[in-house]
């Protein structure tokens, strides 16, 4: 394990990523950041127990000054020389699904907040670490930066504006940064994530549709690491993830 190189996971819970952060953990110290520590102490302590390094530090990705802040304790910990292999942003805005016409602006809005501002404000962050993880060839694989996003990303149903908004938007970045960073040496990618995740909050969803008609968040973590080991020669910018019993309504 490299004192040297980090991975920073955002969106850290219990469920794709605490996965990703657990998945990590086996190679790299991992940062976790979410807004509580509620959401992170458990992952945290489970990785530190088990050999590995892990920190998790408050933060509301949608507020600069936040990062700022997560920024420089990052450097604190891990010293001011410290490169990132990875960086992974899991945070999504909270879910609306109303009417557009009863949408307060506040509720429009913190789709965009979260998955287009935060988005925007990690990626500002993070990427000058993973440049220099990958001008100083220190990882064995192409410093990684990965989006998590959703059916929304490509397919905008009703009710569904101030989600999807900010999904497309989450989007968008991911590709423009694909195609600017991706000849610096730094793979950029965004997972479609076609499907219901199996966590606790979806307990009692789809129980008819069969086994495995949920995704589990490590098959999605295990996912993200196989993004993460792909060659310079063979980057993907996009993957879809889903269920086998899962329709395709609505894609190409």
């Amino acid at each position: 394990m490299s004192s040297k190189l980090i991975a920073i996971v955002a969106g850290v819970g219990p469920g794709t990523g605490a996965s990703v952060a657990r998945t990590f953990g086996k190679s790299y110290p991992v940062v976790c950041l979410a807004r509580t520590p509620e959401s992170y102490n458990d992952i945290v302590k489970e990785i530190n127990s088990n050999g590995g390094k892990a920190i998790g530090i408050s933060t509301d990705v949608s507020d600069a000054k936040s990062i700022e802040n997560a920024s420089a304790e990052i450097k604190k910990e891990f010293g001011d020389d410290v490169a990132a292999a990875a960086a992974i942003f899991n945070a999504s805005g909270r879910f609306y699904r109303k009417p557009f016409l009863e949408l307060e602006e506040s509720e429009f809005f913190s789709g965009l907040d979260v998955s287009g501002r935060g988005a925007f404000l990690f990626s500002r962050a993070f990427l000058p670490l993973l440049l220099k993880g990958a001008e100083d060839q220190k990882s064995q694989h192409p410093p990684t930066l990965i989006f998590t996003g959703a059916t929304a990303s490509v397919k905008s149903n009703a009710f569904m504006s101030s989600f999807s908004t900010g999904k497309f938007a989450k989007r968008a970045l991911a590709a423009s940064l694909a195609r600017e960073f991706g000849p610096q040496g730094v793979h950029v990618a965004h997972a479609v994530i076609d499907g219901v995740i199996d966590i606790e909050r979806t307990k009692g969803w789809l129980k008819d549709a069969g086994e495995d008609a949920k995704i589990a968040p490590q098959a999605i973590a295990d996912s993200y690491w196989y993004l993460h080991t792909q060659p310079r020669s063979c980057f993907t910018w996009e993957i879809d993830i889903r269920p086998y019993v899962e329709k395709w309504t609505g894609f190409a």
